[in-house]
């Protein structure tokens, strides 16, 4: 029961500042921002990268694409420089899928660190604000929005999956992962998607079918990915600073690995708009 309530209380503190920072394009920025610095340090921890430039890099990128975009008016440097990056973003993304699939463990020759924590975690926070001042309007809708599918797909695919699961959907990484808390999750995401669309018509009923089917997908690849990282690691959760949850990371692995895959449907739902 203690251990629920704590689990309780920590959640309501962080929903809640996520909450209170979707009201302003500045406070989000910068929450995302103080996010993407807490998981770089639990990150680096799971992949034992001790060299500091990576917080320089993080900052810096984060300054380029998160700061500006909210704080300046766009321009063309700026919107090549973020599809430039999405690229390599995802290219490295599923080529982290690839290790997921193929490989006992995924290699982290040392430049490779250097990678993950520019195009996979760093990226994440920066196409999560993009996200949220998407073409340079402020559009907090849409990152709320994908965080409530995450937890509509977590909680689903936990709670069916621990009543009515048999097959196991990747035991090595995860043993608790069951197909049918997967497919359970994937389908109230779905089903949300559509409750979502009857408040809001920024997408149409298809389009936010197709964002809860990106996010259910990416967001359980990006769990299993980091259960990967922490299983590599020999540690149950990736830091301390959520009591009953873990760390910061552990409930954000979902929403960043997906978020530069819905930022790119975004864009193309967009251009073909």
């Amino acid at each position: 029961m203690k251990d629920l309530v704590t689990r309780g209380v920590s959640g309501i503190i962080y929903a809640s500042l996520l909450l209170f920072a979707l009201n302003w394009p500045y406070t989000l920025v910068i929450l995302l921002f103080v996010f993407g610095m807490i998981c770089l340090i639990e990150f680096k921890k799971l992949i034992n990268l001790k060299h500091p430039i990576s917080y320089v890099i993080f900052i810096s990128l984060y300054a380029i694409f998160g700061f500006w975009n909210v704080l300046f008016s766009s321009t063309e440097v700026l919107d090549e420089a973020i599809k430039v990056l999405l690229v390599i973003t995802i290219f490295v993304l599923l080529l982290l899928i690839k290790d997921l699939f193929s490989e006992k463990t995924i290699p982290l020759f040392h430049s490779k660190r250097f990678i993950l924590t520019i195009f996979y975690l760093s990226s994440g926070f920066i196409f999560l604000s993009l996200i949220g001042n998407f073409n340079h309007e402020f559009t907090p809708v849409y990152v709320l929005v994908s965080f409530v599918l995450v937890w509509v797909n977590d909680t689903f695919a936990y709670l069916i999956g621990k009543n009515f699961g048999k097959q196991k959907l990747f035991e090595s990484v995860s043993p608790k992962k069951t197909v049918e808390g997967f497919l359970g999750g994937l389908f109230f995401a779905c089903v949300t998607s559509y409750i979502v669309y009857i408040f809001n018509k920024d997408l149409s009923s298809t389009n936010w079918l197709f964002l809860a089917i990106i996010i259910s997908v990416f967001g359980t690849l990006g769990d299993l990915i980091e259960s990967k990282f922490k299983r590599q690691a020999k540690v149950k959760d990736s830091g301390v600073l959520m009591p009953g949850h873990g760390g910061l990371l552990d409930r954000l692995d979902s929403i960043i690995f997906a978020a530069p895959f819905i930022y790119l449907f975004l864009r193309i739902v967009d251009y073909v708009s």
